[in-house]
């Protein structure tokens, strides 16, 4: 599933100035950093812009075509917020475009393009099976009311959990509020339980929470946003006791930020996304030939 624009991106104050294909732009960093740079500071609407290019990226698909990932902070003239974005950009020294489509199959490299996984992201709070000696690391995120994670997780677990000397999996929470507004809830719920000693059972949480099925004794509907309700299955389920106020504590809204700013660094779009040894692995089965 699709992780969704926000509010800020769908005015499209960076994404007007930036994403248009341009008549000229060069491919040296330095270059491509003055022509966005430019771009924006023309936008009336922002009043003081800088621009990062963080990685550059030959295309193979495309020869002589570059793929830059770009980090782009611009202050706002009508009331000096600041936006904070992450984006990708394409040149060959002359041209820059936004994005490339095989019209054969549809696909697009802007989706195959992926920021480097920073060592710094396997945090001792993510791994949930392993260790960190592990000699192969999984990083999985993932939403727990998507339903192509509910059989994709509990299907990877039950196999890389046989060895746990091999595999490590560090999972962290991408709940989708626009579609799935009680995953926030049960994400939350999952971390206030991790801070009281409880152990993060994900097996549980995605094969007993029931969302397809209304008559079901731990039925949480997708779009349920009742905290109680929510977390009388959630205990259920868990073994736990938590109460509404649990999930409110500095330190839950801290390790959940911390897993957000992580998704934001890896542009991460949609659930289940997947990580093998650092390396974005599109068909998310890596693991299976891991020697």
């Amino acid at each position: 599933m699709t992780l969704s624009m926000s509010k800020l991106l769908k005015n499209a104050i960076l994404l007007s100035s930036l994403a248009a294909v341009g008549a000229y732009a060069s491919s040296s960093k330095e270059l491509l950093k003055e022509y966005l740079t430019n771009q924006l500071e023309n936008n009336p609407a922002v009043k003081k812009a800088d621009i990062t290019v963080l990685e550059e990226k030959p295309l193979s698909q495309v020869k002589g075509w570059n793929a830059y990932i770009v980090n782009v902070s611009a202050t706002l003239k009508r009331d000096n917020k600041n936006i904070h974005q992450r984006n990708i950009f394409f040149s060959n020294g002359r041209y820059i475009a936004s994005d490339f489509v095989d019209m054969r199959t549809g696909d697009s490299l802007k989706e195959k393009v992926k920021p480097k996984f920073d060592p710094s992201f396997y945090k001792e709070e993510n791994l949930i099976s392993g260790s960190k000696n592990s000699r192969h690391k999984i990083a999985l995120f993932s939403d727990p009311l998507c339903p192509f994670c509910r059989r994709y997780v509990p299907q990877i677990l039950k196999e890389v959990q046989k060895d746990p000397k091999k595999f490590a999996v560090y999972y962290y929470h991408l709940p989708l509020p626009r579609i799935h507004p009680a995953s926030v809830i049960l994400v939350k719920a999952m971390i206030a339980a991790q801070l009281k000693g409880k152990k993060p059972d994900l097996m549980k949480l995605y094969t007993q929470i029931q969302p397809d099925n209304p008559k079901g004794k731990h039925y949480v509907a997708y779009r349920e946003q009742n905290v109680g309700k929510i977390l009388k299955v959630f205990n259920e389920v868990m073994g736990t006791n938590l109460q509404p106020k649990d999930l409110k504590s500095k330190e839950v809204e801290k390790r959940f930020k911390a897993d957000i700013g992580i998704v934001e660094d890896l542009m991460v779009g949609g659930t289940p996304t997947v990580y093998f040894d650092g390396e974005y692995d599109r068909t998310k089965r890596k693991y299976k030939s891991a020697k």
